[in-house]
Parts: structure tokens; C-alpha cells; sequence
């Protein structure tokens, strides 16, 4: 998996609704990338031409085109085409996401494929292809790299992908574009390279290209160069599956080259018909019976013709021993066949000549003939015996386990080429050590001729994504694509983390773990709430105690009361009711009442001193002195000025 964080489209907004992720694949004419559908909130492939294309006008045309193409396919086995567009002048089309490998990743990783699996895997692509024959539309570009392998509870799921070189059959068939020959060449029929056209019979050659591979773990047309490779698949028939993996039935073999037939007419008419054949082999491998009447069936445009009778002329026995006798004595000559009067010739009336004995030889003369036949003798016997002895032939020696430094010296004994074809990862053979080979060890080939190794990567090991703040929809694809799966969700409450989204993994992020190892998952239900009880007129200890405990943070606020006493709670905020875990309660407490001095208002008109009093707090009450006369001034205050009382007390003004 392609990730690029330094790419400049990552995490860019696609015409303002897709938000563009992670890149996914990238192709001849397009990259692939993972995005979100903002708008429906879904992950979607976005495919967004290369920047280098966008000038061309006809690449843009038949980037377009494979969208209105695709967008007529509506098949479970099709990837969707849900919306094309142009951003900024960067024509892009969205895609259904298929979360997953593609079989290409299989076939590295497992090598051949059971003869089951790979029926249904083609059952599968087949019926993706007969839907586009059906709509009129060849797919042209049939290869692994598009075959995407999903999994559900019944096993794999396929969907055939990038109908990029897809094109209505009714519109022009050239293949080639400007002198460049579209399609894999590994795939391609052969007339597709002769006359760069192609029909659904080219999609069931490269079809059946596949098919090989799946069963034989390589390709059956290989080379050093392209044009190698396409002379190959002109000129060379595909040969049975079985010459490299004994075993496979005849009837196998027998669909493999009736789908890679190099005349067209000779294929299946298209996938639909493919398919008919590959259900009827299905059938054979399930039951485990041969069908001598399939393999018939499929390999009748095989039986050579006929050839045509050469009419043998004889001649009388005579006639010949009369040409001989001819030949030795010219002075006799043969008679014309017929006299002039047309009868037959008599050929008994020819004398026969003398014929001189032959002397006899001298012995030095048939020195060279003896001598000539004793040394073809002896480079005949030579020959047999190179032949079973050393020969043009050997044997794979057995390279399971063996190191791969020991390789060239293995090499060496045993007359063979070891060709390191890959790496494969393996749960019993330890890293740098010889996996599989092909031909099989104990195989015969040709002295001085490869034979393919797979080394070993050891025990496949992948480490747990990061996941925290993911969704669990989001969490489980990472791990899909990270080879492990879910073992387990557990769910707790978050103060931190939304509800449905990942808090944390077990083990935890960056673990490593084999293939398909188990990871549990913990999901947020969000906060937790409480019930919020009544402190008000409890002691702050006792209130602040209890908030605690129930998860809450508490925050205080001192105030003067009159009715509440010191230290205990006046009030409260938010009101009893229901709150979440870790929401803070502000809590006022009582300093009790509040003291200040009394102003001095003695000898002060009684208004003014009624207001100076009211002004720092408190009440008031007027009396007479037994000696009022009227003038209405203080002359005595309870209490006395400047003593301390509580505010609101009422002081007590004497006048006169």
C-alpha cells in the first residue's frame, strides 16, 4: 500500500466535497486515492488523472469515457462509479472503495491457488465480464492488478475494477492509440498485437491468462522485454498448467488453452460462454470425478486435420527390375509403355543382359568403411551414455529450508540455475531460507536451466495501527489492510473521547502481531452522566466530598450570609439534576455574617444621619430625648460610633 504523506493532493478538497486521504494505487494514467464523501459522509476511490495528461485532450476523452463506460455496469462483481468531475482543470472520478488486496497481492503472497479457489475466483471475474459483453463493452486491460479481493462470511468476494481501456463495441476497436499498444502486454490476445484490435474474445484470452497464473504461480509467457513477450503469445501456444504443477486435472488443462487459443475463433464467444465451461469443471472438481466428455469437448479444435492422401504410384515388379537391368546395360532399352497400336508392351520379351561378376575387393579398399562404422558406433554409444549418465538433463535438488547462501554452491553440484523469483512470507521456514521452488525439487529439467526460488520473510508480522479518535467502522478497515483482525469490542464512557469513536486497543498501538492476529477494541459511549444531588447547607467538606466522588470538579466561592452559618453552603450551580462525569458544580460558602464600624453621626441633623447609616448598611431607628425641643439633632447613638456591628442591625438615634 502506496502511502504518501509528501503527495500535494493529500488531504486536499476535491470540488469541494471530497476530502482526499491516503494514496491507494497508481496506474499508467491515473492515481488512486482513498477520500471522504463529506456530503454523505463515506469512504470513497477517488481517481484523479495524472497531471501530465491533463493537456492531452484524448487521454482526458478516454478518461472520461471509462466513467460514462462504468457507470452502465451495475453488478455486485463491478466497482461502482458514483460521480465524475474536474477540480482546478484535474478531471477525477469517485469510485466505490473496496476495502481489501487485489489478487495480483495474492498470488505474492500465497503463490499458486488451489484449483477451487481459483475456479471461483474466475466464476467470479467472468460474471463481471459477461455483464459488460451483455452492455456492449470489452474491458481490455482483464489482469490480477484489477481483480480486488474483498471477504465476506462465505469466503472472497470479487470486483473487477478500472475499466480505463473499456470501450463500446459498437465504436472503433483499434487498440492502439498514437502508436502506443493499450492493455497489459502480459494479457494481451494475439491479435490484439497483430492487428491492435480487440472484442470480448480478447478479455476471455486474458482471462484465461489469468486462470494460468492462478494455478501455476507464474505467467506462461515470459521474456526480457515487451516485445518479447508479445512475439511469445503470437507465436507460442500456452502449454497445460500441469506441465508445472502435476496434478492439476485434464480438464484444467484443457479450459486454460481453449481460452488462450491463439485463433479468436477457436475461444469462447465471450465470458458468458467462458463461464459455462468453468461452472461445468466446477462441478467435476467438487465431485472429484475426471469429464473425459469436457476435456473433449474443450480440446477438439486441437485434433490435427486429416492430411491429405499422396496417391502412391506403383509400377509392375517387373518394369522396376527392367529399368534396373536399363540402367546397367545401355545397349538396351526399355519399350514405351504402350506399342503404336496401343496394346500393352511385353515386357518378358526384353533380353536380359550379362551382368559380369564383381571382383572381389582388396582389403585396404573396406578399411575406411570399417572404420567409418566403428566411429558412428562409438559416438552412438557416447551419446547414450551422456544421455543416461551426465546428459542434457538433471534433476532439482531438494532447496526447502536451505539458505540462500548455500544456493550457488547447490547450483554447482547440481547443474541448475537458481533464479530468487520473490519473497513470500512463511510461518515454518525461517527468514532467508528457500520456501517453495519450481520445478518442484526432485523434478527433471535441463541441465543449466533455472529453476524459481521463493525466500522466505519469516512469519508475517504487521503492527497495530493507530487507531485512537477513529470510528469503528474506520478502525476495522485499518485493520483489514493491516492483515489483523477484530477479536473483540468492548465499550466504555469518555470524557475525551466522542461517542462511537475508538479510546484505546488492546495490545496497544504499535504491537507487532502475525497476520490475522486479534485486536480488541474499546469504543466511547461517550460521557457518563450522573445524578446530581443538593449541597446547599451542607458543610463545604461534606459537599465537596460527595461532587468528588461522583466524578465532578468542584469550584468555590466564598460569600457573607446572615442565615447560613460560616463554612457551610449557601447555594449551588448548575441546579440538582442530571450532569455528565467531569462537568464542575460552583458552590458558594458562607463567611457568616458581615461586620463593619458604625459611622459617627452625633450632633448631625437626624436626615442626614438616618442616610449615612442606611448608606454603610444599616437600619435605623429615631427616639426623643425627655428634654426634645424640637431641633431634631443627634445626641446619643446606639450603638456608639465607631464600634463594629453586623450589617443590617438596626442602630438606635437619640434627638433633641
Amino acid at each position: 500500500m502506496d502511502v504518501t504523506v509528501s503527495d500535494p493532493l493529500v488531504g486536499r478538497l476535491l470540488d469541494g466535497r471530497y476530502r482526499v486521504g491516503r494514496r491507494v494505487a497508481r496506474g499508467g494514467m491515473a492515481t488512486v486515492y482513498e477520500a471522504v464523501d463529506t456530503r454523505l459522509d463515506r469512504t470513497v476511490a477517488v481517481k484523479i488523472l495524472h497531471a501530465g495528461l491533463v493537456e492531452d485532450a484524448d487521454f482526458v476523452r478516454r478518461f472520461q469515457r471509462e466513467a460514462r463506460s462504468a457507470a452502465r455496469l451495475s453488478h455486485p462483481h463491478v466497482v461502482a462509479v458514483f460521480d465524475q468531475g474536474a477540480d482546478g482543470g484535474t478531471p477525477y472520478l469517485t469510485m466505490e472503495y473496496v476495502a481489501g488486496r487485489t489478487l495480483r497481492d495474492a498470488l505474492y503472497d500465497e503463490g499458486p491457488l488451489s484449483p477451487e479457489r481459483t475456479l471461483d475466483l474466475l466464476d467470479q471475474v467472468l460474471q463481471a465480464l459477461a455483464a459488460a459483453h451483455e452492455a456492449g463493452i470489452v474491458h481490455r486491460d482483464v489482469k490480477p492488478e484489477n481483480v480486488l479481493l474483498g471477504r465476506d462470511d462465505h469466503g472472497d468476494v470479487v470486483k473487477v475494477a478500472d475499466f480505463g481501456l473499456a470501450r463500446a463495441v459498437s465504436a472503433a476497436t483499434n487498440t492502439s492509440t498514437h502508436g502506443l499498444l493499450m492493455g497489459t502486454v502480459s494479457y494481451l490476445a494475439p491479435e490484439q498485437v497483430t492487428h491492435g484490435t480487440a472484442d470480448a474474445r480478447a478479455d476471455v484470452y486474458a482471462a484465461g491468462i489469468m486462470a494460468y497464473e492462478m494455478l501455476v504461480g507464474s505467467k506462461p509467457h515470459e521474456g526480457d522485454s515487451p516485445i518479447q513477450v508479445a512475439y511469445k503469445h503470437v507465436n507460442e501456444d500456452v502449454p497445460e498448467p500441469s506441465k508445472s504443477v502435476p496434478g492439476i486435472p485434464a480438464f484444467l488443462d484443457a479450459l486454460v488453452l481453449r481460452a488462450t487459443a491463439r485463433d479468436p475463433a477457436v475461444r469462447p464467444a465471450d465470458a458468458r460462454v467462458f463461464l459455462r465451461h468453468v461452472r461445468r469443471a466446477r462441478t467435476a472438481l467438487r465431485d472429484g470425478v475426471d469429464d473425459p466428455e469436457l476435456t473433449q469437448d474443450l480440446t477438439a479444435f486441437r485434433r490435427p486435420a486429416q492430411a491429405a492422401a499422396e496417391h502412391t504410384l506403383i509400377a509392375p515388379l517387373e518394369q522396376i527390375r527392367a529399368a534396373s537391368k536399363a540402367a546397367l546395360s545401355p545397349s538396351v532399352a526399355l519399350r514405351p509403355d504402350r506399342l503404336d497400336d496401343g496394346k500393352p508392351a511385353d515386357y518378358a520379351d526384353v533380353p536380359e543382359p550379362h551382368e559380369p561378376e564383381s571382383p572381389s575387393r582388396a582389403w585396404w579398399l573396406r578399411v575406411p568403411v570399417v572404420g567409418g562404422l566403428l566411429a558412428v558406433l562409438l559416438l552412438a554409444g557416447g551419446l547414450t551414455s551422456w544421455f543416461a549418465g551426465i546428459g542434457p538433463f538433471t534433476r532439482v535438488p531438494p532447496v526447502v529450508d536451505v539458505a540462500q547462501k548455500k544456493l550457488p554452491g547447490l547450483a554447482e553440484q547440481s547443474g541448475v540455475k537458481f533464479v530468487v523469483a520473490g519473497q513470500v512470507y512463511s510461518e515454518n521456514v525461517r527468514k532467508g531460507h528457500v520456501v517453495r521452488a519450481a520445478p518442484a525439487p526432485r523434478a527433471r529439467t535441463w541441465r543449466g536451466g533455472p529453476v524459481q526460488v521463493w525466500m522466505s520473510l519469516g512469519p508475517e508480522v504487521h503492527d497495530v495501527p493507530r487507531l485512537a479518535g477513529a470510528s469503528e467502522d474506520r478502525a476495522r478497515q485499518l485493520l483489514s489492510e493491516a492483515r489483523l483482525r477484530v477479536e473483540e469490542v468492548q465499550t466504555a464512557f469518555s470524557d475525551t473521547v466522542g461517542a462511537g469513536r475508538i479510546i484505546s486497543t488492546s495490545p496497544e498501538a504499535g504491537t507487532p502481531l502475525r497476520r490475522d492476529g486479534a485486536v480488541t477494541l474499546v469504543v466511547s459511549k461517550g460521557r457518563e452522566p450522573v445524578d446530581l444531588p443538593p449541597v446547599a447547607g451542607m458543610p463545604y467538606d461534606a459537599a465537596n466530598s460527595t461532587l468528588t466522588a461522583l466524578g465532578l470538579k468542584v469550584a468555590r466561592t466564598d460569600a457573607f450570609s446572615d442565615q447560613v452559618p460560616p463554612g457551610a453552603v449557601i447555594g449551588q450551580q448548575p441546579q440538582p439534576g442530571r450532569v455528565f462525569r467531569g462537568d464542575t458544580v460552583h458552590v458558594t460558602v458562607s463567611k457568616g455574617p458581615e461586620f463593619v464600624p458604625v459611622p459617627s453621626v452625633a450632633r448631625m441633623p437626624v436626615a442626614e444621619a438616618q442616610s449615612k447609616l442606611a448608606a454603610a448598611g444599616f437600619k435605623v431607628q429615631v427616639t426623643r430625648n425627655p428634654v426634645f425641643v424640637g431641633l431634631n439633632v443627634v445626641v446619643n447613638q446606639t450603638p456608639a460610633g465607631n464600634a463594629r456591628a453586623r450589617v443590617g442591625s438596626v442602630v438606635v438615634l437619640d434627638i433633641v
